[in-house]
Formats: C-alpha cells, sequence, structure tokens
C-alpha cells in the first residue's frame, strides 16, 4: 500500500471517515503519521473549543472574584480553588462517574458521557479556573491612573470596563494565558488516557501513539512522533497569539510593549 493510499484511508479515521479496521502488523511510518496526525483532529478541538469559550467564562469569574458582593466573590473562589487544587485527571475520572450515573436516572445526560461533549466541560472549567486567577491578577494589576483618568470622563460601569478595564486586563494577562493555552492543549491527550472511552476506537493522537506502542513494544516511534506534533500545535500557539498580543500593545510606545519571546526551557 503507498502512503498516499494511507492517507486516503486513515486521514480522517478519527472522525470516523475512511477504513474502519486498523492496521495489524508490519507498521510503515506512514501509518504512524498518520494514524497519530488524524488523532490530533480531537486534540485540537478539545484544545481550541475549551480555550475558546472558557475565555469568557474566566473573564466573568474573574470579574465576580474581584467584586465587593459576597454572593458573587464566594462561588467564584470556591470554583476556583475546586479545579485549580485538584488534578485534572481526576477530574476526568469523576465526571465520567457521574455523568454516568445521572444517564440512568436522566436521559438528558446521555450525551454527556461521550468524550466530545463530557471531556470537553472537564476542560472548559479546568482552564476557566486557571484563566480566571489570571485575569483576576491582571485586574489587580491596572494602574490607577487608567481607571482615574475614565473616572474624570464620566464613564462608569459597562463602558468603563469595555473600554478601559477588560483591555488593560488583556494585554496584562495575555504572556501567562499563552502558557495556560499551551498547558491546555497538552492536556487534551489526558482525554481518552482518564476514563472517557474511545468509541470504534475512534481517539486522539495518544490513543493512536499508545496503540503502535502497545503492538510493536517500541515506543521509541510513535511518541517521538506524536511530541512533534504537540510541538508544531505550540508554535502555532506561540505564532497566533503573539500577533494579539502585538494588537493588545499596538497603542503603547515601542520601549513599552511586552514583546512574548519564544525561549527554550531544559528545565521547568
Amino acid at each position: 500500500m503507498s502512503c498516499w493510499q494511507t492517507i486516503q484511508d486513515y486521514g480522517l479515521r478519527s472522525i470516523g471517515i475512511g477504513e474502519r479496521l486498523l492496521p495489524k502488523e508490519n507498521f510503515t511510518l506512514c501509518e504512524h503519521f498518520t494514524l497519530i496526525g488524524s488523532g490530533m483532529i480531537w486534540n485540537v478541538y478539545f484544545g481550541a473549543l475549551a480555550l475558546f469559550t472558557g475565555f469568557f467564562f474566566a473573564t466573568a469569574l474573574a470579574v465576580a472574584k474581584g467584586s465587593d458582593n459576597r454572593w458573587l466573590r464566594k462561588p467564584a473562589e470556591w470554583f476556583i480553588f475546586l479545579f485549580r487544587g485538584s488534578p485534572l485527571f481526576i477530574q476526568f475520572f469523576f465526571a465520567y462517574f457521574l455523568f454516568l450515573n445521572l444517564k440512568g436516572v436522566i436521559p438528558f445526560f446521555s450525551p454527556f458521557t461521550a468524550a466530545w461533549l463530557g471531556a470537553l466541560i472537564v476542560l472548559f472549567c479546568n482552564t476557566a479556573a486557571y484563566t480566571a486567577e489570571i485575569f483576576y491578577g491582571a485586574l489587580r494589576s491596572i494602574p490607577k491612573g487608567d481607571t482615574d483618568a475614565a473616572d474624570a470622563y464620566g464613564m462608569s460601569g459597562w463602558p468603563r470596563f469595555r473600554r478601559i478595564v477588560w483591555p488593560t486586563m488583556l494585554r496584562l494577562a495575555w504572556p501567562a494565558y499563552t502558557n495556560e493555552a499551551i498547558f491546555l492543549f497538552h492536556a487534551t491527550t489526558l482525554v481518552y488516557f482518564s476514563s472517557f472511552p474511545a468509541w470504534r476506537q475512534k481517539g486522539d493522537a495518544l490513543y493512536y501513539a499508545n496503540y503502535f506502542a502497545d503492538k510493536t513494544f517500541n515506543p521509541f516511534i510513535p511518541y517521538p512522533i506524536l511530541a512533534m506534533y504537540f510541538i508544531m500545535v505550540t508554535l502555532l500557539i506561540v505564532a497566533l497569539f503573539g500577533v494579539i498580543n502585538k494588537r493588545l500593545n499596538r497603542h503603547l510606545p515601542v520601549e513599552r510593549r511586552v514583546r512574548m519571546r519564544f525561549r527554550l526551557n531544559l528545565m521547568r
């Protein structure tokens, strides 16, 4: 079988398009790259959707945590503490069995036992909690002169938040938020590895990498390929978020602009 035929058969297998049966023996490099790359579709789906929806919820949580109203502040603080204080692996585990038990009582929760929805909700809550803490720190770091200037212009409420507070908060939080985005995409590898089952072997990139490692007893081919794909996604995130960071700082003098630099860290 040619490599092009392999791509046609397995390129979209993770979403149910193409050959249903996985190769059983005589695995080629093309099969490794194609199937693991196919699984990356799910990793991108989980990461992109959780990041997009979690961004707006995190903003609301950060504002609620900084509120003087106790009924807004306390639920936000406990939500952030719960999802930042417990391991993501355990969150997947408990969420799956919670949805599984609710499914037996209320049929509405039946789709929640599938990874495409149940795992997405867990990732959404997790990234919202971490991002909210980042945004809350940025809110507290907003220069008082900015808010005083808004008050002097007679701005208050929503216009003040939309035009002064929120853009400044994003500008201050963006470098740290970029790291959270990278960590979130890496965390998507836990979806099928933890508790949510892969229906008809339609899993993510780690699922297929683990399949090849189990069949060949050689992890030194599939796992470096998996790492290569995630490095490519990381570089894409850094580039995209760098463009947004430049846009957020466009009004500042060149010497005051916060530049995002990608550096290789040998130790975390």
